[in-house]
């Protein structure tokens, strides 16, 4: 198809289109060299940084929970586990301490440390590291 240029400017519905195309070579381009996995954690933000919220914050705070780089890499590692089972809610033990983790946010809830009644409700699975 002959593009119609009036006045010497293309019209807008060519212009649209010509930046469709020039969109989605770009994207094919971004994505080329990547594996599926880097793809997919890129898409669904998985493989992010683990974060904390405010309530899981004040928790470890108050219960003065500090994390060694060790137990910082297993909390990691446990919450990967359960996002490649399907978990959604988690329980990820890490030696005595016990968070409960959104995996869908890579977001930790909350914490408990040692010594604390540990019930734990709404959860659909759990990872032991």
């Amino acid at each position: 198809m002959a593009p119609n240029i009036i006045n010497n400017f293309p019209s807008i519905q060519q212009m649209t289109e010509q930046l469709k195309s020039s969109e989605k070579s770009s994207q094919v381009q971004q994505l080329h060299g990547k594996s599926f996995e880097q793809i997919l954690n890129e898409r669904t933000g998985s493989g992010s940084e683990l974060k904390f919220s405010k309530h899981a914050s004040m928790r470890m705070q108050t219960r003065q929970i500090d994390l060694t780089e060790n137990q910082w890499e297993r909390l990691e590692g446990g919450v990967e586990k359960a996002g490649e089972k399907g978990i959604r809610e988690s329980l990820v033990m890490v030696d005595n301490l016990a968070f409960i983790v959104n995996v869908s946010n890579n977001t930790v809830i909350t914490a408990v440390g040692e010594g604390e009644d540990k019930i734990f409700t709404n959860i659909d699975g759990a990872i032991i590291t």
